[in-house]
Formats: C-alpha cells, structure tokens, sequence
C-alpha cells in the first residue's frame, strides 16, 4: 500500500490499523532543538481521542503517546521521531457480521477488490482512527509555528449552520462544549441534534471550518503546489471529507470582479480579505481560512442492504461503537493538518533565504 506519508521537509509516515497492536508514526525533516511539550501534544489527542462525550463513539482509548526517538531532555535532536498510540480497547468481534459482507459507502469492497484482502475489524486501515497519528504531528508543527495560530470549530451540523463571521467568534469558547461550536447558542442546537440523530440509529454530516492567523507572507509554492492546493489534498485526505473550499469559496462565484478584488491598504494589508489570505497560491499575511464539509458516518444503526463476497444482496445492521456525527472529533484533525501543510512550507520557503 502505497500513499502512507505526506509532505516534502516536514513528512510524517503513518501506520497501523483501528484494531491492531497499536497506530504509529514517523516524523521527518522536524528541526533539532525545538522545545516540545508532551502535556500540550496529549491535550490534542484528548480533542480526537473517543468516548470523550455522550455524542461520540463510546470507544474508551486514552490515546497516550509514547514517543521513540527523536526527542532528547525535552528537545527535538533533528533525527527522525517515532511513536505509538497503543490500541487499548478492542472489540474486534463487533465486526464479525461483516467478515463477508461489504458495508455500504465504506471502503470494504473497495480495499478488497485492489489487495486482494481486507482487515474487516473496524476498517482496518481505512478507520479514521488512522488520524491520531497525524494530530500528534500537527501537535509537534504546532510548537514549531508558535506565533502562528490556527483555530478551528464546527460551523455546522446538518441542516443547522452557524451564520456569524469568524471575527465574531470567541475561539476560546470552541472546547466550552463537547459539539466544539464557539457560538453557545448554536452549539445547544446542535448538540440537541445529533442527540435525536443518534436515537433514530442515523448519522449526520456537517462543516468545520478553519481560521489561521499570523501567517507570514510567502508560504507556498507555485505553480503545482499552490499553498490552497496543498491545504485542500491534506484536508481531502481526511476520512469522510467531501468538500473545500477558502476564501470566499463557492459563493464568490456570484460576484463581479470589482466586488470580489481585495483592495490595498499603504501597508500591503487588504481592505477585504475574499482571497482568503492566499493569492497566486501564495500566502499574503491575511488570515487564511477555509471550510471542511464531512458526510455523515457510513455504519448507521438501522436495518439496510449490503452486497456479500458472493455477490448477494443481503441485509445487514450495523454494529459497535460509531459516532452519530463526526464533525466534532475532526476539529483537532483540521488543525493537525492544517499545521504540517504550514510546517512543511515554512521550512521550504527558508531554502530560499539567505
């Protein structure tokens, strides 16, 4: 299986399967001597980890790290960083209904038509429980990027869509509830939602949108690896994303020229910002940001067809613990990602200076 690692100088390798000995990782290209805190790298596994609310998958995985190589008396040592997230809590037989059969919108048949085999326990390696490794990465870009600040919150669920714009938003309330919505209001709505999704046996998708401050001008690399284009691929290669967008998107479509061109300020800041912080592929020092939209999870609780190794249509339900919506777990991934894409430019664009 090839497509396990992603970036250029700043390149993480990840491995493992949902239920596997443990998930794992590689980080290289981290340079020596940066400070690393291990309490703030849990803390963001804590954000992803499951059973950390009553509207997630009741799995209960405390996600701890334990780093290999790499870091030395609390610092990196420029030498390539290994770790592992051992899997604690298994429950492989919750997936023994499915050993012959392929669930819809999963990557069962798929997976098993080009290998040739599959690790039916929970997905195996195509699990979203793949993305733990990469949040320990953005958490080790993040403290390489300090005075960067990437901030992300689900700005909708379903039918329900928080309409304020993000400069009106506290991003300190986003962790004040378990939906991860900085708007109090918004977030009991949608808390309430997915609470009534679940009982119904259902799943919901939903938006998480993206703010990142303080980024220098620079970062990005044209004409292939446009920073847009790489911030989409890293978020597109999150499981259940169906949707991209930055700047004034989809809806930019509906303007004229003279209303969508961000106008200069004397200092080379802009009067607007529809660009979203990026033009030519190039960031400008504007505030990025961007929206992620994500399905609802495939595995729902209710009686559907499915196709078996066989090729008969039968009918199945599905089982264990899943969440009913996943947006609010995804938050720490979104920035996770967000971060090595920056990480990564930032080290290519110091090849340039002098």
């Amino acid at each position: 299986m090839a497509g396990n690692s992603y970036g250029t100088l700043f390149r993480i390798t990840t491995f493992g399967e949902s239920h596997g000995e443990a998930l794992g990782g590689i980080i290289d290209g981290c340079p020596s001597g940066i400070a690393i805190d291990l309490e703030a790298i849990q803390f963001e596994m804590s954000r992803r980890k499951p059973g950390q609310s009553a509207i997630v998958t009741q799995r209960k995985e405390p996600d701890d790290v334990q780093f290999l190589s790499g870091i030395f008396e609390g610092k990196t040592t420029g030498t390539p960083i290994g770790f592992i997230i051992p899997n604690t809590n298994q429950k492989s037989d919750d997936y023994s209904h499915i050993k012959d059969n392929y669930r819809p919108s999963h990557a069962d048949y798929v997976y098993e038509k080009k290998y040739g085999v599959r690790d039916y326990r929970g997905g195996g390696r195509s699990s979203a429980r793949e993305t733990a490794s990469r949040v320990v990465a953005g958490a080790i870009a993040k403290q390489m990027l300090p005075e960067i600040k990437i901030n992300a919150y689900v700005s909708s669920v379903g039918p329900i869509f928080l309409e304020k714009p993000y400069q009106e938003l506290d991003f300190s309330k986003t962790e004040s509830n378990p939906v991860r919505c900085p708007d109090e209001a918004s977030a009991i709505i949608m808390e309430e939602y997915i609470r009534d999704i679940r009982k119904q046996g259902d799943t919901v998708g939903g938006t998480v949108s993206c703010v990142i401050q303080n980024v220098p001008i620079g970062l990005g690399e044209p004409v292939f690896d446009k920073l847009h284009a790489e911030l989409g691929k890293a978020m597109l290669s999150i499981n259940a994303v169906k949707g991209f967008e930055f700047g004034s998107g989809f809806e930019g479509v509906k303007m004229k020229g003279s209303e969508h061109n961000d106008l200069y300020n004397p200092d080379g800041t802009t009067k607007t910002n529809l660009s979203g912080g990026i033009q030519g592929g190039i960031s400008n020092g504007m505030d990025i940001y961007f929206r992620v939209a994500f399905k609802p999870v495939a595995t729902i609780m209710q009686k559907q067809e499915s196709l078996d190794n066989k090729g008969n249509i039968t009918e199945m339900t599905g089982k264990g613990r899943h969440d009913p919506c996943v947006v609010p777990r995804a938050v720490p991934i979104v920035e996770a990602m967000a971060a090595i894409v920056l990480a990564d430019f930032y080290l290519i664009n110091k090849t340039y200076l002098k």
